[in-house]
């Protein structure tokens, strides 16, 4: 319809950084720019062995693709430990990412259970700080989960450490009855006070205090605001949103899975308000959990459903539910009237949500916000596209940032000054088919 309007900037400033083709340099869609904009942090990972079997955290210079180690694991096996999904800090010159759990073998290897979160500071490579407090021999600790975390995202500013996160002791449970206990919820970390367990192969202790905030269940009753699952979660602006009142909130946006009426599961986009204090424990129960159930969330912590779209012609929402840096807005991915996937923006407060782009093909789920809060970049038919928020004619908002190739681009992340936009792209090796995960940079102008 609009196709031939829609404005194209050649990819004449695309640039390729990394260019090592016997292993990949994986993005995996997290926050990767240090502070400074100067380097990209990535991990190893394998197509066979996933993250279990990237032995390396690593940073690439996008001005000189200078490589540096941050991280390794000597005689890492396919199996694990495994390095991986890493992040950096927006205020220090530090990462977080996953590392399996140090006991992985070939029999019990890396797991979603079986994991946690790790610190580095550039400064130091090869010092690990253990972040988040394991502990799987009852009585449980607070402060500890007892699981393993995944896809650490730090706060705005720096203070807090989000993740998904999926529980051992539960998992147990169900091999043991045969019924559905191992449900991925969310927690958040906070540097408030170690957090120090019995020693055991399988428990670790962390720096950090750490608590689990969304409350999911294995039947959500059809037709409730219940959830199974909580996933694809991001903070809430850089330092949460504006509420009625005027205060600020931290939170957390997240899709979570409801069953409609006729108890069929549909993912909803949510968002839970966290408390300032998470040492505090709630209505639901424990902090640490018991050997039958979750980690409770914190005294203050509020779950809310903003979407409901279970009853509509096209159900469902997907994507990581991204906010802008204001916190006024959140991003996800949803049909439109025609069965097409497309942005759509909403209040964190409520409301009805406004559909964003009307591309004629599905919108991938790689969706970001531009750090100015007035546009988001997302990919589409192979291209990198770019929208601006407003109410003009999407053509007039649109523009496409990328020619389409052999391999679409994934993974894109923007630098703290919006200058650069960096994302993953295979690129083949000369005489094999297989390619592997390449960083490339682009400076589009707004």
């Amino acid at each position: 319809m609009f196709k031939t309007d829609i404005q194209h900037i050649p990819a004449l400033d695309e640039k390729q950084i990394t260019h090592d083709l016997t292993y990949h340099h994986d993005l995996d869609n997290n926050d990767n720019f240090s502070p400074d904009g100067k380097w990209l942090v990535y991990d190893t990972r394998t197509d066979e062995g996933g993250i279990a079997a990237s032995s390396r955290i690593e940073r690439v210079n996008i001005a000189t693709g200078e490589k540096q180690v941050l991280f390794d694991i000597k005689n890492n096996q396919d199996w694990g430990p495994g390095a991986g999904a890493v992040s950096y800090s927006p205020k220090e010159n530090a990462v977080a990412f996953i590392h399996g759990l140090e006991n992985s073998t070939k029999e019990n290897p890396f797991q979603q259970w079986r994991r946690s979160g790790v610190i580095i500071y550039d400064d130091k490579p090869n010092v690990p700080i253990f972040m988040d407090a394991r502990d799987i021999l009852p009585p449980f600790t607070p402060g500890a989960l007892r699981g393993g975390t995944h896809r650490h995202e730090w706060s705005g500013d720096g203070k807090w450490i989000g993740y998904t996160y999926n529980d051992a002791i539960l998992k147990a449970l169900e091999d043991k009855t045969g019924k559905k206990h191992n449900l991925r919820t969310i927690g958040v970390s906070r540097k408030i006070r170690p957090v120090v367990v019995d020693k055991s192969d399988e428990n670790v202790s962390g720096e950090w205090f750490s608590a689990l905030v969304v409350r999911v269940v294995p039947e959500p009753k059809p037709g409730s605001d219940e959830i199974s699952l909580a996933a694809s979660d991001s903070w809430v602006g850089t330092n949460g949103y504006l509420k009625k009142d005027g205060t600020r909130q931290i939170a957390r946006a997240f899709l979570g899975t409801v069953k409609d009426k006729n108890g069929k599961d549909v993912p909803e986009v949510f968002i839970v308000d966290i408390p300032e204090d998470i040492t505090k424990p709630g209505p639901l129960g424990p902090l640490e959990g018991t050997e039958t159930d979750f980690p409770m969330p914190p005294a203050g912590t509020v779950q809310r459903r903003l979407t409901f779209t279970a009853d509509s012609k096209n159900p469902g929402c997907l994507g990581v539910v991204r906010s802008s840096p204001d916190g006024s807005t959140l991003a996800f991915l949803a049909k439109d009237e025609k069965g097409i996937m497309q942005i759509f923006t909403m209040s964190p407060l409520g409301g009805k949500p406004e559909q964003l782009t009307e591309h004629e093909s599905n919108v991938a789920i790689n969706v970001r916000w531009h750090p100015d809060g007035k546009h988001l970049t997302y990919i589409c038919d192979g291209k990198i596209f770019m929208c601006k928020v407003g109410n003009e004619p999407f053509s007039e908002r649109v523009k496409a940032l990328s020619e389409a190739s052999g391999f679409a681009p994934s993974n894109l992340v923007w630098s703290a000054d919006g200058r650069v936009l960096a994302f993953n792209r295979l690129v083949k090796s000369a005489g094999s088919g297989k390619g592997t995960q390449q960083v490339f940079v682009l400076r589009p102008k707004l």
